[in-house]
């Protein structure tokens, strides 16, 4: 990690607050043997209880990223009855969708996509890029909370399975990626940068989330940080079994989302994405500092790549390629520079945590 986080902190040893985070309270929960084994089977367990009497055991959100896609495998040889859900925001890969479709035909389950209106969806993403932030794909992270919590509901599914984890992403500084559920801060945002009004895009602020919780009972897990989980080995393990394809790089299932962390973060924020990653595999085990600042001699991007997505991102906005420079070349701002509600939503949080102490691993 480094200065491109405007509130890093560095002890006597060299080490960030963020890694000595990670490692005095996340890796505490996380994967440590047959304790974790008897913990995992606790879980599916619950889950099972959880689901009879309904249609689904769970929820699974697809991507047709590795993270998902390993999570879905996972659940179904674990014997959960599950539902496969996407959201389409209209910014998918070829390979993404086809290892979607891979999923479901060859694990053998239901699936649903939940697909955005795409005008309004397309104006709400301009919004952020114009308002000059690093959350410019907060959008589609606010939308795939929504359509899985909607999703869950509408089938009575108690839980919601997710294939976010400690071993790749348990470190993320707060300037990188502020908050999908400030409501406030979403608002004013579209209110003004964008155009039209929200009517049909599925927000999802603290409000919804507590009502799903508490009172549709609806819990998000992280099977994820039951298992040794490897990236390299789940990747394997998919091209095997799913026929699974890769497609370039991390998060690149969605065109949008890759271009946004490889270029247009580093280009205009120095926020290089690949630091808070390789910084969690470093603390995990996964892979040593001296391995991490070798790929880091590397751009996160080739240039001859991202001249090409700028157009065809542009052109799918409904922008010139020039005003997509200029909004690149913007300023950088960040979430503190607009009306948000930080302060009153880490105290909902602190509160939620304080009250609910047993949800560990669960609570990602």
């Amino acid at each position: 990690m480094d200065t491109s986080d405007p509130i890093i902190k560095f002890n006597n040893q060299g080490i960030c607050y963020h890694c000595n985070e990670f490692i005095n309270v996340r890796a505490v929960h996380s994967y440590k043997g047959i304790e974790t084994d008897e913990q995992f089977s606790s879980l599916l367990n619950e889950i099972k209880v959880g689901g009879e009497g309904r249609q689904y055991d769970c929820v699974v959100g697809l991507s047709g990223g590795i993270d998902s896609s390993y999570v879905a495998y996972l659940a179904k040889k674990q014997g959960l009855r599950v539902l496969g859900v996407h959201m389409d925001n209209g910014w998918n890969s070829e390979e993404a969708v086809q290892n979607i479709l891979n999923i479901a035909q060859i694990l053998g389950i239901d699936y649903e996509s939940y697909v955005l209106d795409w005008e309004e969806f397309k104006e709400i993403q301009l919004a952020f890029l114009k308002a000059s932030v690093p959350e410019a794909d907060t959008p589609t992270d606010i939308a795939i909370l929504s359509c899985l919590h909607k999703v869950a509901s509408k089938y009575g599914a108690k839980y919601i399975i997710s294939g976010g984890n400690f071993a790749t992403e348990g470190i993320l500084p707060r300037y990188w990626h502020y908050n999908a559920k400030d409501l406030r801060y979403f608002k004013y945002i579209h209110k003004t940068f964008g155009k039209g009004k929200i009517t049909t895009f599925p927000t999802f602020g603290f409000r919804s989330e507590m009502y799903y919780k508490l009172i549709k009972k609806i819990k998000m897990v992280y099977l994820l940080n039951y298992v040794s989980y490897n990236k390299s080995e789940a990747i394997a393990l998919l091209e095997k079994e799913l026929n699974w394809k890769n497609y370039g790089g991390k998060h690149y299932e969605s065109k949008y989302t890759g271009f946004i962390q490889s270029y247009y973060l580093f280009k205009k924020f120095n926020i290089d994405y690949r630091r808070a990653t390789l910084s969690s595999q470093i603390c995990a085990g996964g892979i040593t500092r001296e391995e991490a600042l070798e790929i880091l001699k590397t751009p996160p991007f080739k240039q001859e790549v991202v001249d090409k997505e700028i157009e065809y991102i542009s052109k799918k906005l409904g922008i010139s390629v020039e005003e997509m420079i200029h909004i690149i070349d913007l300023a950088p701002r960040w979430y503190h520079d607009y009306p948000n509600d930080e302060k009153w939503l880490k105290y909902i949080y602190d509160t939620y945590r304080r009250l609910f102490k047993k949800e560990k691993l669960a609570s990602f």
